[in-house]
């Protein structure tokens, strides 16, 4: 339940309720590992005398490169108590995209995890930049990176050159008192800088969402109502920390309904399946595709998942379950990075009818309206136009960027997405109006993709496309036409693109095509319909499987 006083929807003071109110019961669930809310607590709070220590102070950027585990979250409150601010970092991102995270969001601490599956992200720090060897604690001196002070390894041992080791960094809480602590925590208030999000749009860079400690705490409150969580419910959950969903449904919104969550580190079927059979999962929080992917393991079968209860019917986890009845789901609702996810939704529980025929109201505190794109004039009730958007858990603004630039004359923030809202005030969502590539979750931007391909030997042109797709959304296609007299292999583009690009932006499927094939401008700029529409076309012909869909063929699931 949202507190009646608005003073308490700060991440610091959130922490507290919560701990108050549910003590010794369970909070998180790692790698055999339990964590009660209490102790999540102690946790956060011995971390945040250790950052008043290492001279962290309100308005601190600090970035935390972290999997899916409690030390993620003991950070984000840790950072967030004392008026630091979280920068969440994509754990996908390469060497080149964590830089810029890092640079563009004036990060001064930097609290990682040394390795990760084929990531070892000291080592590349470190190999980037030759600093960090010679460079003193606290004392960094990095050109790149200029605002990067210190960096701390959780699983690093002791310090070496300017990498410390996470004890010595909770050493530097031993002389930073509660009281002083609580005397910080007093001073942040809900409208004060919390949390910036690096999300892709359609351009190159991604953009730093600027959010006040208001937005994940009200969210989590909703999402804890919205989806009828309560103390015993056991949420096991695949989205990624780094990105809104993570940190508003899963982490907030579990959390601020007493529930438990179930972390891995890494998303992996078989493993998702052992954990939600022995920790008796009843809530799962992944994308269509993971969820496709659990219910389609081998094992899948075989486990009790009965006390599931909390899925879709029409979902691949209710399918394997065996749901029959359409009384619970989460796809009534509509949100962005903007908005800390969502802006609109309808309880879980509403009828069927209604959540399969809406993208739900606004909730409370939101306004949505519907105008023209090329105008921006409002239109009537049912008219077809482009959402905007306002409200409690708008963002602050894209970080570094003028308001002007995002926010229209009455305050609206035009999403480049089409709707309309009906005479009951439901939102009826139905597409995109920019060419940002949804795809299993993450946006994703088809210009840092063909400003990549630009430089790929042979290619003359590229264009990225995110072509419908039924587990993810939408996979990303890219069509390229060769130089003169050149040969291009679909595969030896993809290689070249996989050492530049974070795995989930490569795209998915390389079709080659001859120039006077494609529509172009009056200034040679392809033209995306026209394209989009041949590259469909042809996928259909060719009947292309990808990522498990082959297109031209009829699904037998619809």
């Amino acid at each position: 339940m949202i507190s009646s006083d608005d003073s308490r929807l700060t991440l610091g003071r959130f922490l507290d309720d919560i701990a108050e109110r549910y003590g010794d019961r369970r909070a998180i669930f790692f790698e055999g590992r339990i964590l009660t809310f209490a102790g999540l607590a102690a946790d956060s709070r011995a971390l945040s005398r250790a950052l008043v220590g290492a001279g962290v102070v309100k308005g601190t950027r600090v970035a935390v490169l972290m999997s899916n585990r409690p030390e993620f979250i003991v950070c984000a409150f840790a950072i967030a108590r004392v008026g630091g601010v979280l920068v969440p970092v994509n754990t996908f991102a390469n060497v080149e995209e964590r830089d810029f995270i890092l640079r563009h969001s004036d990060t001064s601490v930097l609290l990682l995890q040394s390795t990760l599956l084929k990531h070892a992200y000291v080592d590349e720090l470190r190999a980037a930049h030759p600093e960090l060897d010679r460079g003193v604690p606290g004392r960094l001196r990095i050109p790149e990176l200029p605002c990067l002070r210190r960096v701390v390894a959780l699983d690093a041992t002791e310090t070496s050159g300017g990498i410390e080791s996470w004890a010595d960094l909770l050493a530097y809480g031993e002389d930073v008192s509660n009281e002083l602590v609580d005397a910080i925590c007093a001073e942040v208030e809900p409208a004060d800088d919390g949390v910036i999000i690096y999300t892709s749009g359609t351009t190159a860079d991604p953009k730093g969402v600027l959010h006040a400690q208001r937005s994940p705490v009200l969210q989590g409150y909703r999402f804890a109502d919205i989806l009828l969580y309560d103390p015993d419910d056991r949420v096991y959950t695949a989205y990624p920390f780094f990105w809104g969903a993570g940190l508003a449904m899963s982490i907030a919104g579990t959390l601020a309904a007493g529930a438990s969550l179930l972390l891995e580190q890494t998303f992996d079927p078989g493993s998702a399946l052992e954990v939600m059979e022995a920790q008796r999962a009843t809530a799962l929080h992944a994308w269509a595709h993971q969820q496709s992917a659990i219910a389609e393991h081998p094992s899948a079968a075989s486990r009790d998942l009965s006390m599931l209860a909390k899925v879709e019917s029409s979902g691949p986890m209710g399918k394997l379950l065996g749901v029959e009845k359409d009384v619970y789901g989460v796809g009534s609702s509509y949100g962005l990075s903007e908005t800390f996810t969502l802006s609109s939704m309808l309880p879980a529980n509403t009828p069927a009818p209604i959540r399969r025929a809406t993208h739900g109201r606004p909730l409370p505190g939101m306004t949505i309206r519907i105008v023209d794109p090329e105008s921006g004039e409002p239109l009537p009730t049912g008219a077809a136009g482009e959402i905007a958007v306002k409200g409690v858990t708008f963002m602050r603004g894209y970080y570094k960027t003028l308001p002007e630039t995002f926010l229209d004359e009455n305050g609206f923030y035009r999403t480049q997405d089409s709707g309309s809202l009906d005479a009951e005030g439901y939102l009826h969502w139905s597409g995109r109006l920019s060419n940002v590539i949804k795809t299993g979750g993450a946006n994703v931007s088809p210009v840092e993709i063909e400003r990549c391909v630009a430089g790929c030997p042979g290619v003359h042109d590229g264009i990225a496309l995110g072509i419908p797709h039924p587990k993810l959304g939408e996979v990303i296609v890219l069509g390229v036409t060769p130089n003169e007299g050149a040969t291009v292999v679909p595969e030896d583009v993809r290689d070249y693109l996989r050492g530049k690009l974070s795995s989930y932006k490569v795209p998915r499927c390389v079709l080659v095509f001859r120039e006077e094939e494609l529509s172009y401008t009056g200034t040679q700029k392809v033209q995306v319909a026209p394209v989009r529409e041949i590259v469909v076309s042809r996928l259909e012909r060719e009947r292309a499987v990808i990522a498990g869909h082959q297109y031209g063929v009829a699904d037998p699931a619809s």
